[in-house]
């Protein structure tokens, strides 16, 4: 079932956003209610990095349609009047980062996020699954899984749990549990005490 998932110059400008310039991103994750009870069905378990996590285990970017890949797939699909060359490649565009709420024209300025880091789904989970499964999770268009944000945030964010990192934007932290929750539930992922315990706060403020 993962595997079917395949199918579906100038210096950088970087600003705070202008008020009429929003963050698009991501598919809309499950409400607040839907996300606290996916949370009580989730198995609580110590995460385990046995055997090692190796990132070349989850195989990016695939290509989405002609030759646009996953990457180039989020650009169009978060910024607006997006433009971009032959080969698929961002050209130009309007971009705002929804972990912080910086705007870009540039897409060299971002990363496309994987939600629930590659590492933190190998240790809770992704370890058994197939390579096919793997590519599957780290090219997931259909859940809220891929985000383009600011590339040094993405850099600071690493493969840090939301138990020891969150979006910087307040207004953006129950979103990012409520999808965090929703990936975590659709891949039968396990989370740790910590992680619980840091979802079940946010979700209480939403």
């Amino acid at each position: 079932m993962l595997a079917s998932l395949l199918l579906v110059a100038l210096a950088g400008v970087v600003s705070a956003a202008p008020a009429d310039l929003k963050a698009r991103a991501l598919p809309t994750p499950i409400t607040a209610a839907v996300a606290k009870t996916y949370l009580s069905e989730l198995t609580v378990a110590v995460d385990s990095n046995s055997p090692a996590y190796a990132r070349s285990q989850f195989k990016t970017w695939d290509i989405i349609s002609g030759t646009c890949d996953t990457r180039e797939t989020v650009l169009k699909r978060d910024g607006t009047n997006v433009v971009t060359s032959s080969a698929c490649a961002a050209t130009s565009g309007n971009w705002v980062s929804p972990y912080d709420g910086v705007a870009t024209t540039l897409a060299s300025d971002l990363d496309i996020d994987h939600l629930v880091p590659l590492k933190e789904a190998w240790i809770s989970g992704a370890r058994d699954w197939t390579a096919a499964q793997r590519e599957a999770f780290a090219n997931d268009l259909t859940r809220p899984q891929l985000v383009a944000v600011t590339d040094n945030l993405n850099e600071a964010k690493s493969d840090k749990d939301i138990a020891n990192w969150v979006p910087p934007l307040a207004s953006y932290q129950c979103t990012y549990a409520r999808a965090w929750v929703e990936v975590k539930h659709y891949y039968n992922l396990t989370i740790d005490s910590a992680e619980k315990t840091a979802i079940t706060n946010i979700l209480a403020k939403c």
